[in-house]
């Protein structure tokens, strides 16, 4: 029985510092998002003259073509 006890205390041992690990790598990870999520914030707060033309272009070429072949 003491045995048991001793396996399973060092499983939850090694569960424990997993779990503090992998939580500290997805504060890690959160920053990162964060950073990059208000990067593409900026950047589409502020367009600039080439993200204008290409939305101008990728708007005008979303015709369906299949349709035109269509009778």
């Amino acid at each position: 029985m003491e045995r048991l006890n001793s396996n399973l205390y060092l499983q939850n041992y090694y569960i424990m510092k997993e779990n503090e690990r992998l939580r500290k790598k997805a504060q890690v990870l959160n920053q990162e998002n964060q950073a990059l999520l208000s990067e593409l914030k900026q950047k589409l707060g502020k367009p600039n003259s080439k993200n204008a033309n290409v939305g101008g272009i990728c708007s005008s070429s979303n015709t369906n073509p299949s349709n035109s072949s269509k009778p």
